[in-house]
């Protein structure tokens, strides 16, 4: 494994890289503590689905031929927050919360660690995502081989979906789906 990066990775002249992994490893721990496993798994299924309607959305990419870089940028974003921020809303008073939370269980902290990282990470991904191209190439080399890469972005997609499936759901639960 290539550890180069790390090299470039200041922290007497901290940037926006900095920023993002403090940012990461801070909300990952506190907010996922706060929220439990079972909101956690609403949240990520709510990103999805803001991901796959910001991505397949004609207006979007209609405005990017009149908007410069960083307009199409806020617009994308901003697209994604409304549209994840409404769908939690909706889906937190659904079948579906109701389906995986059935007696808002905070879940065990291996799950919650695990979680809200995926969380985390899957967000602030989602996020550099919307970024043009040659803003995203002005990131530091640490945030783009972790964040926005093609590996890194298949990576925080499919690693919460994957521990979905082997966390699965906690042992008290799980033994009252088995009754």
């Amino acid at each position: 494994m290539d550890l180069s990066f790390i090299k470039d990775f200041d922290l007497s002249n901290p940037s926006w890289d900095l920023f993002i992994i403090l940012f990461f490893v801070a909300a990952a721990f506190i907010y996922g503590m706060s929220l439990g496993r079972d909101r956690i798994v609403v949240i990520m299924v709510s990103i999805y689905m803001a991901l796959a309607v910001v991505n397949y959305a004609p207006y979007l990419g209609e405005l990017s031929g009149t908007l410069g870089l960083e307009d199409i940028f806020v617009v994308r974003i901003s697209a994604f927050v409304v549209t994840f921020l409404g769908l939690f809303f909706l889906l937190g008073r659904s079948a579906l919360m109701r389906t995986i939370a059935r007696n808002d269980d905070q879940g065990n902290i291996l799950q919650v660690l695990v979680f809200s990282f995926l969380h985390i990470g899957l967000l602030i991904s989602v996020a550099l995502s919307f970024l043009p191209i040659e803003l995203s190439a002005e990131l530091a080399q640490l945030t783009r081989k972790f964040f926005v890469g093609d590996m890194a972005r298949f990576f925080w997609v499919v690693a919460p979906i994957l521990a979905m499936i082997i966390l699965g759901r906690s042992p008290r639960n799980q033994s009252k789906v088995d009754e």
